[in-house]
């Protein structure tokens, strides 16, 4: 099989080529073909700094970037030869199997939608986080995309959790659970009760409500909620976890007795910051489309750029997105609610 070739935005997220080129070059070390996409002169002066040799890289020069406060629409209609929009239209052409980008996660959201299009039959993408747990990591879908999703939309957030959970993370049989205000069948409020039923009723293996406390348990492995929610735990659990780490930090620091105690749990310490660290699960992927799109942290390091680029060759290589397309069929008496909002 070829190796798969993933287009980077290599100007995206708060470091740019300097983080993203030597992330991309680890991930290229390992087989997989990269195209960076970005200002040539600055994505080749990175590139000199590494050993590259033997590596399949090909460098697209794009003369536009996309900023963090840049509007979706308006990167869109006014920087069509961002690196974000150029490096989708290399998918579209067919001269790239995925994107990777750490860049304005509305416009990596927009250009994946209106240049790479949708799924046949899939109403809403939507954007997956990946979080740790007490076990297993948890999919946490949708964390953004969609802000007001109707309950068809969330069975179909669940279906395409599936996928990723079974042929990118390698899940056999995952778990789904609604998110909700209590455990009991017939909480929530009305999108959620009808989203239970119709997730009840898939082949999905649904256990119900969940709340938000039981998200980092591992007792489950996908939960699904609409975008608004989503994306609020997905803040709230990054600001209690940088929070939690600086009052650790500073009552490590407080005498000299904590400061031995640390020394000696140094590898404890070590192991449990990795478990915790965003960049060893890479970016959200965006479900839906026709191809893969993953939309990594503003502030990815080298080793979150690494990680997201293997989750898409990964899922290239396994077809999760015919499984998804398969899944999504399979279930269209489900979700046939027409949607009139979808772009």
């Amino acid at each position: 099989m070829q190796a798969p070739r993933i287009a980077v935005d290599a100007m995206g997220g708060d470091f740019g080529p300097g983080v993203v080129v030597p992330g991309a070059v680890s991930a290229a070390r390992e087989g997989i073909a990269i195209v960076l996409v970005g200002d040539e002169e600055k994505v080749r002066a990175e590139l000199a700094k590494l050993d590259t040799k033997g590596l399949d890289i090909e460098v697209v020069h794009c003369s536009q970037v996309v900023e963090m406060d840049d509007k979706p629409a308006d990167a869109l209609r006014r920087k069509k030869d961002s690196s974000i929009q150029v490096a989708c239209r290399l998918v579209k052409e067919g001269r790239a199997n995925g994107v990777v980008s750490a860049g304005n996660s509305g416009a990596s959201v927009a250009c994946g939608m209106f240049v790479l299009g949708r799924i046949p039959g899939v109403q809403r993408p939507a954007l997956a986080g990946i979080l740790p747990t007490e076990k297993n990591p948890v999919v946490l879908i949708d964390v953004g995309a969609n802000v007001d999703s109707k309950p068809q939309h969330l069975l179909q957030f669940g279906l395409m959790a599936d996928v990723l959970a079974r042929h990118v993370l390698g899940i056999e049989d995952p778990s789904v659970g609604i998110l909700s205000i209590g455990e009991e069948e017939g909480k929530g409020n009305a999108a959620v009760r009808e989203a239970f039923d119709l997730l009840k009723r898939s082949q999905l293996r649904f256990i119900g409500n969940v709340e938000g406390r039981d998200i980092f348990t591992g007792e489950v492995d996908i939960v699904v909620c609409d975008g608004f929610v989503g994306n609020v735990a997905l803040k709230l659990s990054e600001g209690l976890a940088r929070s939690l780490s600086r009052i650790l930090k500073d009552e490590l620091k407080s005498s000299w007795l904590s400061m031995l105690g640390t020394l000696l749990s140094f590898g404890a310490f070590k192991r449990f910051k990795k478990i915790v660290d965003y960049a060893e699960y890479g970016g959200a992927p965006l479900l839906g489309l026709r191809d893969i799109v993953i939309v990594a942290h503003g502030k990815s390091n080298e080793l979150a750029i690494t990680n997201c680029i293997r989750m898409a060759a990964t899922s290239v290589r396994n077809n999760a997105y015919g499984h998804l397309a398969e899944g999504v069929a399979a279930h269209k008496g489900l979700a046939a609610k027409p949607d009139r909002d979808a772009a």
